[in-house]
Parts: C-alpha cells; structure tokens; sequence
C-alpha cells in the first residue's frame, strides 16, 4: 500500500487561503466514492499559525500506478483545479507503508 502526502502553501488573505481549503477538502474527499483506485483520502487544515503550510493531503493507493491513476483522473482535477491559481508551493512524499 502507498501512502500519497502532499502539502500545500496557499497565495492570498488568511481568510481566502482557509474559505479554498474547505472547498478543496470536501472536493477531495468526496473521490474514493468516484475514484476505485483511492482507497482512503483526508485533507487536513493546518490549525499552527507559527507554520507557513495550509493544508496537507493523505491518500493511500495500492500502487504507484494506481496513485498516478487517481492523480490524472478527471474528478481529482477538477478538485485541484478549485486551489490551482492559488498555489505557492507543494511538496509531495509517496512512501510504502508497513
């Protein structure tokens, strides 16, 4: 099983960065019920004011191939199209979990 972790930090007001999150959260969560290949997706919202990252996406995917799958799947990007012009930065761990 692979464990997908993504973070990202997001351009705008605090208010504008949170209000994208949300819609992003519930757009990516809703996609294990679309996607077969995604076994478990969560988006977290960073609550520490003291760090520069706005949220971090979880999924897991049986394979490398399955996480690509779900990476170019057209509900998945249309979720990312929702935070996509507000992107500063993200960084992405694929790692096996054990």
């Amino acid at each position: 099983m692979i464990r997908h972790v993504v973070t990202f930090r997001l351009r705008g007001s605090e208010a504008e960065r949170r209000a994208a999150a949300m819609k992003f959260k519930e757009a990516i969560e809703a996609l294990p019920e679309v996607i077969d290949v995604l076994k478990k997706v969560e988006v977290g919202i960073n609550m520490n004011p003291a760090e520069t990252y706005d949220m971090a996406l979880i999924a897991e995917a049986e394979t490398l191939a399955d996480v690509a799958a779900y990476s170019a799947h057209p509900a998945h990007v249309a979720a990312v199209g929702i935070i996509k012009p507000m992107i500063e930065s993200r960084t992405c761990v694929d790692f096996v979990m054990r």
